[in-house]
């Protein structure tokens, strides 16, 4: 049976853990998951490919052999900044919150998965598939010390995915693709006087994102996210105000939605530049494919139906940024994201997250492991 009071000491043990990225050091914090799953009888792994980026890995055995079911939230937080009001590492509970960095992204799906799992082998539950547990590093950083590596070397190979990173029993079935991408426009110095006599690079450039910004994007709608979007993130150019600028760089964040091709927004955006100058280079920063899954998949239809038995309203969605579930589909792996942390609480300074959806999420993660059928 679930235990509030031993979750509400589990999380803030864990918001008194520092794990900050950056700079980036989960060993105290994946030291304290892994003691707390050994106590359960779990066999326990730890991977670091660097210095101090520890991930957790265990295995509670079921009685099948065919099937495993991953359940992963992530053990790094943002860094706490300022205009706290409280000590961030220093859990402070109001009523129903939770005060602490990570209460909500994303100690408190932790804390939730580590009762959930406690509760599991404390009732002697045995389960039809194999229940992998992965609490992993560097997430808020892009996961490459984390995750994909576990997926890209095979050391995770589950058969089905749940990551634990969203908020308000929401679940996530779908989310934008996204490309980050650095424009480079070159043009020719001369006198701030004599302008004409020159070519002003971020004059080019700003003619480039104001067509980029009035352009009519076609896109075949998403009932679970907004349009496509275009945003310009960064821009510098010009080495003196009484110069005209022979360069000029901005960075573009473009979000995607399913169906879309990354190859054709590239090349869309090519030719726009095109109209302007010859004299400029695209470079790609980094690719995310866009995700979706079917609505009836047994994942979604067994975390719908163990929130319903617990008179919880599940919210099915879309997400417009980017979450560690693009790195399941590369390997065919289906995957959904939820969670039970509170919205709009994550990255801010007085993060919290409310209590009676940490047990409530610890109870849903019970009866979903205990009723999850592959078929």
């Amino acid at each position: 049976m679930v235990n509030r009071k031993r979750l509400i000491k589990t999380i803030e043990k864990l918001i008194a853990l520092d794990s900050q990225n950056p700079p980036g050091d989960e060993r105290k914090i994946a030291d304290f998951v892994g003691a707390y799953l050994k106590t359960l009888g779990l066999k326990v792994k730890t991977y670091a490919f660097s210095d101090k980026r520890v991930n957790v890995l265990a295995t509670l055995k079921g009685n099948g052999r065919e099937n495993s079911l991953l359940l992963t939230p992530h053990l790094d937080t943002v860094p706490a900044g300022k205009n706290w009001k409280t000590n961030p590492f220093a859990a402070k509970i109001s009523g129903d919150r939770v005060y602490g960095l990570g209460a909500t992204d994303c100690k408190g799906n932790l804390a939730s998965l580590l009762e959930a799992v406690n509760s599991i082998v404390e009732d002697g539950v045995k389960l039809d598939y194999d229940l992998i547990f992965a609490a992993t590093a560097d997430e808020e950083s892009g996961s490459s010390l984390g995750l994909i590596p576990l997926l890209e070397r095979k050391i995770l190979k589950p058969s089905a995915a749940v990551v634990l990173d969203a908020d308000d029993f929401e679940i996530v079935v779908t989310q934008k693709g996204l490309m980050h991408l650095k424009v480079y426009i070159r043009g020719r110095k001369a006198h701030g006087a004599y302008p004409w006599l020159g070519v002003n690079a971020i004059d080019i450039a700003a003619q480039i994102i104001v067509d980029l910004k009035k352009r009519r994007i076609n896109y075949k709608k998403n009932k679970y996210l907004r349009q496509p979007t275009i945003n310009v993130g960064t821009i510098s150019g010009g080495d003196k105000v009484n110069v005209v600028s022979d360069w000029c760089e901005f960075e573009l964040d473009f979000r995607f939605l399913p169906g879309e091709s990354e190859r054709k927004l590239l090349d869309s955006l090519k030719r726009t530049i095109s109209k302007y100058t010859k004299d400029f280079r695209v470079e790609i920063q980094g690719i995310q494919a866009p995700y979706s899954i079917d609505p009836g998949h047994p994942l979604v239809k067994g975390l719908v139906s163990a929130m319903k038995d617990l008179k919880i309203t599940p919210r099915i969605s879309g997400s417009e940024g980017a979450t560690v579930i693009t790195f399941f589909k590369l390997r065919n792996i289906p995957a959904v994201a939820t969670g039970f942390g509170t919205e709009s609480c994550a990255h801010v300074a007085d993060e919290y997250a409310c209590l009676s959806n940490l047990y409530k999420g610890a109870q849903v993660l019970v009866s979903f492991l205990k009723n999850y059928k592959f078929n």
